[in-house]
């Protein structure tokens, strides 16, 4: 897979504009995990928010059941929070504090998406009995 480049831009609380460029990050692998990242500056901190998904379209059936399935409390041990968010596939906001250095943030950005993906892998496999469960 080629290397993706993830755009940090910030985003205003309020208004939900994007403001401007943050910094760009090299992605290695799993980038097609990523349907969103920008960073929100509140309380004296700044939040990256980062928005992960499927690594493909999942079925009706299968997108309760990877919900059910994916364990948040493992991504919880590299992230501050993780909360489930709509999408067209099971998305998943996780959030982190900004690093003021390339290298920090593409290394904890790998280490995310490497995690999310070990994540989704167990799921699939978890769930690929499931169906008649599901469907019913």
């Amino acid at each position: 897979m080629e290397a993706l480049v993830l755009m940090l831009m910030e985003k205003d609380p309020e208004t939900g504009v994007f403001s401007n460029e943050v910094g760009s990050y090299t992605i290695q692998e799993h980038g097609n995990l990523v349907e969103g990242i920008y960073l929100i500056h509140k309380e004296e901190q700044d939040l990256v928010f980062l928005k992960l998904t499927t690594d493909r379209d999942v079925d009706d059936w299968e997108y309760d059941a990877v919900l059910d399935y994916y364990d948040m409390d493992v991504m919880k041990e590299t992230v501050l929070s993780i909360e489930e968010s709509e999408g067209y596939n099971p998305v998943w906001e996780v959030s982190f504090e900004f690093m003021d250095s390339q290298d920090g943030m593409e290394s904890l950005l790998a280490a995310i998406l490497g995690k999310h993906r070990l994540i989704l892998d167990e799921v699939y496999e978890a769930i690929k009995d499931k169906k008649e469960e599901y469907e019913e």
